[in-house]
């Protein structure tokens, strides 16, 4: 196992502020605390930061998620306990996570605008790019979560 490279709150707490600014304007829009996790959770799983993986799940945990919805993201396409909502969301987080791979499409994006206006269609993004950056610092810092 790899040791931790660097703690960028610690080396540029400056820009580290920003995104925690940033992180902190997702907290606070419209999107409930229960979707705002599966977000962070499946698009953490999706570019394998296992660090966000493991403080997401348990803060999803914390706030009242089921541990079969949690363990149950990496295969949501398959999983019939996520609402029609959930799975739109879940797409539009799978096609932004991997946007090398075609962008967000327009069935994704015709999908999702059945549940979210623009305003909440731009917090979603705000989210799931948000979350997309801490993944690449946890992944290029090597950064561990703590053993239970």
């Amino acid at each position: 196992m790899s040791k931790t490279r660097f703690l960028l709150p610690k080396e540029n707490s400056a820009a580290y502020q920003k995104i925690a600014e940033l992180d902190q304007i997702g907290k606070t829009g419209s999107i409930s605390e229960s979707l705002q996790e599966l977000i962070k959770i499946y698009a953490s799983q999706l570019n394998g930061c296992v660090f966000c993986i493991d403080m997401h799940s348990k803060d999803a945990l914390a706030k009242g998620e089921t541990l079969q919805r949690v363990i149950g993201l990496v295969a949501w396409e398959e999983a019939v306990f996520y609402t029609a909502e959930e799975r739109a969301v879940l797409a539009f987080t799978k096609e932004i996570t991997l946007i090398h791979q075609g962008g967000v499409s327009d069935k994704t994006y015709q999908e999702l605008q059945q549940y979210y206006n623009e305003k909440e269609i731009g917090e979603l993004l705000v989210l799931i790019g948000t979350i997309n950056l801490y993944n690449r610092i946890g992944i290029t810092t090597l950064l561990q979560p703590k053993m239970d």
